[in-house]
């Protein structure tokens, strides 16, 4: 998916796919795509329900910036994943329920089920809380997502990265899903933990998972 018009629909149709399953409520939240040195990101402060394909903001990786509106105010978050892990194709924040409810208290998730494996690692970390849109904000992202695709945003919400944006997308419903049944189980006790040696396995066999 090379050209800037392709990229804009698939955005678009990303937007409100998520914005429709409840993942991201009112104007919070932000997505973009790598493109060339730079990227496509959702404009800052415009509900993704309202979204068309001309309003995605191309930036550069200087953070300058061409189009109608200016972009999110999380733009650098995004750029310094991708050009930390070139291996980040597409990048979803969103403010959905449960990720915000355990980054709210500084949760991490721990590996309560296998599927923690799909996020790189034995756990699910939480970033240090930082002021939306700086640069201390993206440092402390880039901190929680080392070795991992998914992070929470201490008393914020949550980040994934994905090779593409079909596989961003499904990270961030899978994290959701993951946060809501941690919160679920956690309300009957204390949950039981798998090894970190079976994580490793289910790393393993993860390999080429969804890959098509």
């Amino acid at each position: 998916m090379n050209s800037i018009e392709a990229q804009r629909d698939a955005l678009l149709a990303s937007a409100r796919h998520i914005a429709a399953l409840g993942l991201n409520p009112g104007a919070a939240g932000n997505l973009s795509v790598r493109h060339g040195d730079g990227m496509l990101i959702t404009p800052s402060g415009l509900p993704w329900e309202e979204l068309t394909r001309i309003d995605f903001v191309t930036v550069a990786a200087d953070g300058s910036y061409t189009g109608p509106r200016a972009p999110s105010s999380e733009w650098q978050l995004h750029r310094d994943l991708y050009l930390s892990r070139p291996d980040f194709g597409a990048v979803i924040h969103t403010h959905s329920p449960f990720c915000t409810a355990l980054a709210c208290l500084h949760r991490t998730i721990p590996p309560f089920h296998y599927m923690v494996a799909r996020f790189g690692g034995h756990d699910v970390r939480c970033a240090a809380y930082a002021t939306y849109g700086t640069a201390a904000l993206s440092e402390a992202t880039l901190i929680a997502m080392a070795d991992r695709n998914g992070c929470l945003l201490g008393n914020h919400g949550m980040v994934v990265a994905g090779r593409d944006l079909r596989h961003a997308q499904a990270l961030a419903v899978e994290l959701e899903s993951l946060a809501e049944q941690y919160w679920r189980a956690c309300q009957l006790g204390d949950p039981v933990l798998l090894p970190e040696d079976e994580i490793a396995r289910v790393r393993e066999k993860f390999k080429g998972y969804g890959v098509r």
